[in-house]
């Protein structure tokens, strides 16, 4: 097979058919020898974040696709598209017309790897647990909006939400509804260490060097009762300290499949390699990278300040001099590509300008060159972060407007706890969606217990548009609220956003069902994989 690029219309869900023939059981990896994933960052047990694999924790991409592979949800996204499908539920829907009240029927002997049996009990301990929990940097916020749950019996389980949510369905199918073991994880605390107890299609097991996890190895659960079938019987999930080492890794067959943290220079190199051996596919991304304000730090606190920032930022002069254009401005935090999306940043500040961006700060009355640090964190996103921030102080600072400083954090939970707890005035982050809606790139960056753990509130966003939104089963008639909350967010700069990114996966030429790797909200589908014969 020679090296190709083939661009794949993931959120649409139609691939030609012919694409799914080059996989299949019977080369799927059985032979033990497993199948190897790259991975560009590091995982790590942490005093603050002691829990890794644990769904009332775990809220980064890396985390929670090893949840995905290993945890049973009620529903799951499929292959392509974005209708939730049964996966530990035979049945689920809503039982009222407000979009209030959600009933689901387990499937029958589902069972947890250590042979205890799974019951609607376990789900709603599950449920209950993450809410109690409400671990700061978690994801509650896709549970919060649950009143309570109830179970009539062993196999049928109801869900009364506090609000009209026409996308609950779509949040069952995230690792933050995984159902684990009531006798095993604890109640009102995190599970700490390294072991997982699930019902996933995979059993996990982890090394690790001190408190950093350094392999997962996923092995095919033979007990699993669910909609998936696992194309290989083996996954190993190898971490690496950059995504350079990782290619390296690739070229040499140590790996066989790479995905996240590929700066845009490998791309363009996987792009043009003559490795007959190596295949490269592009896929539409949902990715978001973006600036995160803590609206009560003094540096930004004046809304004029971030306006000004919003109207310095050249995004596309970032995308050429950092990223190789291996992505596209973004105008707004919900990106293209999703109903609601509009381009409400570029409406208001137009193309940059520091003559608009003076105006702004001299009718706010602020003395300039106003004072800030950009803080991001080093090993999360990639090896050109560092060249992003370093752009963004040098179109900040030659505007004379600013001065600003830049400050890395090579630690990834530690970035995370000092922001959640507001020790940084602005700060990149990045976003992968949990579920392939605008609402996500909403609900959980506004209001109260809200992801970034933000001080900036908008009364009409919390209490009208987003619950208005949300009542919507027809999600296009959604979608003047989201309008409407870009439009604010526009005008109060809480968040900045800056690009969207592209999902590419370079494999080795025997790894089939590559075009399948990820799904409508990029995660990792590891059980698609499977080993062939490599020409």
């Amino acid at each position: 097979m020679n090296r190709k690029t083939l661009v794949l219309p993931a959120l649409a869900g139609l691939l030609a058919p012919v694409l799914a023939a080059c996989g299949g059981p019977d080369g799927a990896g059985g032979s033990g020898n497993p199948i190897v994933v790259g991975v560009a960052t590091q995982m790590e047990a942490t005093k603050d974040a002691p829990a890794p694999f644990d769904p009332a924790q775990a809220y980064d991409v890396d985390a929670m696709n090893v949840l995905r592979g290993t945890l049973q949800t009620l529903l799951r996204l499929p292959r392509t598209g974005t209708t939730p499908v049964p996966e530990a539920a035979k049945t689920c829907g809503f039982r009222d017309t407000r979009n209030e009240q959600y009933r689901c029927t387990l499937r029958s002997d589902l069972k947890f790897s250590n042979g205890h049996a799974l019951t609607a009990q376990d789900v709603k301990f599950s449920i209950d647990r993450v809410q109690r929990i409400n671990y700061a940097n978690g994801p509650g916020t896709l549970v919060n909006d649950i009143d309570k749950v109830e179970t009539p019996s062993d196999t049928e389980v109801v869900f009364h939400l506090k609000k009209p949510d026409a996308t609950f369905p779509q949040k069952l199918t995230t690792p933050a509804a995984g159902i684990v073991d009531h006798q095993v994880y604890p109640a009102d605390r995190l599970y700490s260490g390294f072991e997982l107890v699930g019902s996933g299609p995979y059993t996990l097991k982890a090394d690790h060097s001190g408190e950093r996890i350094t392999k997962i190895v996923f092995t095919r659960n033979p007990g699993y009762k669910g909609a998936v079938k696992p194309l290989n019987d083996k996954v190993e999930m190898r971490f690496f300290p950059s995504s350079s080492a990782m290619e390296k890794a690739l070229r040499k067959g140590q790996i066989d499949l790479m995905n996240r943290g590929l700066s845009p220079a490998q791309v363009k190199g996987l792009q043009n390699s003559r490795d007959e051996h190596i295949t490269l596919q592009e896929m539409p991304g949902q990715e978001i990278r973006y600036l995160a304000f803590n609206t009560k730090d003094p540096s930004v606190s004046n809304p004029a300040v971030r306006q000004a920032m919003a109207q310095l930022v050249n995004r596309s002069q970032i995308l050429r001099d950092v990223y190789s254009y291996v992505g596209d401005p973004l105008y707004s935090l919900v990106p293209t590509g999703l109903t609601g999306h509009i381009n409400s940043f570029f409406t208001k500040y137009g193309n940059p300008s520091v003559p608009a961006a003076r105006q702004i700060l001299e009718q706010a009355n602020i003395h300039t060159p106003v004072k800030v640090t950009l803080t991001y964190t080093e090993n999360h996103y990639g090896a050109s972060t560092a060249k992003e921030f370093a752009a963004l102080k040098k179109q900040l600072n030659d505007s004379k407007l600013f001065d600003v400083d830049i400050k890395a954090v090579n630690n990834w939970q530690q970035f995370r706890t000092d922001s959640s707890n507001g020790k940084y005035a602005v700060y990149g982050m990045g976003w992968f969606p949990d579920i392939p809606d605008a609402d996500n790139y909403i609900g959980p960056f506004l209001g109260k217990g809200n992801f970034l753990n933000s001080p900036y509130r908008n009364a009409k966003i919390e209490t009208q548009l987003i619950p208005a939104t949300r009542q919507e089963t027809d999600r296009n008639a959604a979608g003047d609220g989201f309008k409407e909350i870009q439009n604010i967010l526009a005008d109060d700069v809480p968040i900045l956003p800056l690009w969207q990114g592209k999902q590419y996966v370079a494999a080795r030429d025997d790894i089939t069902g590559v075009e399948w790797a990820l799904n409508s909200s990029s995660a990792l589908q590891i059980w698609e994989l499977g080993r062939g014969v490599s020409d």
